[in-house]
Order: C-alpha cells, then sequence, then structure tokens
C-alpha cells in the first residue's frame, strides 16, 4: 500500500491536483490586486482584511498553503528522482514540445519558488507579526516595494518564467489526471496558453503602471 501511495505516479497525480487548485487562485489573487490601481486605497486594503479575517478564507489560506508545500516537496523529489534514474540525458533523437518544457520545469518552478519567498517575506509575514510593516495598509506596501527597479526586475523576471511553468504544468496535469482526448487535449493547450500569458501579464501590467506612472 505505501509503495502504491508513495510511487511516481501517485506523487504525480496528487502534484497535478494541488497545481490546479493553485492554479484556480491565481484569477482571483490577480482580480484583487487590480484594486492598486485605484487612487484610493481603501478597496485593496478592504479587500485584505477581509482575506486575513473571514474565517472561511483562513481555512481556504490553509488549504492553498498545504497545496503548494505538497506542489513544491513532491515537484523536487520527481525531479530529483528523475535525475537519478537517468544521470545522463539521451543521445540524439527528437526532442517534443513537452520534452523541452519538462526539462526547464524545475528551474521554473525554481524561480515560481524564489518569488513566493520574496511576497510572503514581504506580505504575509507582516500579517504574522514578523516583518515590519502595517499590515492595514497593504496598499502603501505594494506600492513602495513596486517603486524599486531592483525589485521590480526581480518581479517582472519571475512572471515571464512564471508564465512558462503555468503553459506545461496546466498541459501535463491534465495529461497526468488521465483526461487525454483527440478533441479536448489541443483545447486544453490552447487555454493554456491563453492563460499563462494573461495571468503573468496581468500581474506585469499592475507592476509596470504602479513603478513608472504613480
Amino acid at each position: 500500500m505505501n509503495k502504491i501511495l508513495f510511487s511516481s505516479i501517485s506523487k504525480k497525480f496528487v502534484m497535478a491536483l494541488a497545481g490546479l487548485f493553485l492554479v484556480l487562485f491565481l484569477p482571483v489573487h490577480l482580480t484583487i490586486n487590480f484594486m492598486l490601481l485605484k487612487s484610493d486605497p481603501g478597496p485593496f486594503n478592504n479587500a485584505a482584511r477581509f482575506m486575513a479575517t473571514f474565517p472561511v478564507i483562513r481555512i481556504f489560506e490553509i488549504v492553498l498553503i498545504s497545496a503548494l508545500l505538497i506542489h513544491i516537496t513532491w515537484g523536487i523529489t520527481l525531479q530529483i528522482g528523475n535525475w537519478l534514474a537517468r544521470p545522463v540525458g539521451y543521445a540524439g533523437g527528437s526532442k517534443s514540445e513537452t520534452a523541452f518544457f519538462s526539462k526547464f520545469m524545475i528551474w521554473t518552478g525554481a524561480s515560481v519558488l524564489i518569488f513566493l519567498v520574496l511576497h510572503f517575506i514581504n506580505f504575509y509575514f507582516i500579517r504574522l507579526g514578523l516583518v515590519k510593516g502595517n499590515p492595514e495598509d497593504f496598499y502603501s506596501v505594494a506600492h513602495q516595494l513596486f517603486k524599486i527597479p531592483s525589485y521590480a526586475i526581480i518581479y517582472l523576471a519571475c512572471f515571464a518564467l512564471l508564465g512558462l511553468h503555468l503553459y506545461h504544468a496546466l498541459s501535463s496535469a491534465f495529461q497526468t489526471l488521465g483526461l487525454n482526448h483527440r478533441i479536448w487535449t489541443p483545447v486544453v493547450k490552447v487555454f493554456a496558453w491563453i492563460y499563462a500569458v494573461a495571468i503573468p501579464l496581468g500581474f506585469a501590467i499592475i507592476l509596470i503602471t504602479i513603478w513608472k506612472f504613480r
């Protein structure tokens, strides 16, 4: 039973489910972040306060962080397992689109992890009281951070790599879950491209607008 539970296939299946759960959260996060473009800090701060205090949201937050930890931990262990199983790359042969993106998933995932660490330090840890800042005014915190050139550039680079990670993650998740279909698989790939461009681009537009025009 343990062998089945912790097999590579089982880990990929659970990691795919955790990844899809995270994918559903990103549009919500992006929608709230667009409130940063308002001149009035009230709507964003109210939304942030609601997310920090509403019991259902707090439970969702625990589930979200758990899904994130599962996705990261098993993604790393699967990649290390692949490296150990095949220390020398295959010679010759054609490289498919899937193989190309798979090769770099660990690195694009690492960039997302860097982004999350920065994001947690600058926002979530303030709310927990671990980092100095005003948890009642995340609007000002975000505007101050986004005006720092080095910080903005790192974020923009992470957004670009996030797009690559999202495209392959969405495509491979449906395959891992056994949802391949001659009609729907191409549709999923188109959706993956649109999603992988739209979400990072939305975050980038918010950051650039604050950095350069506010």
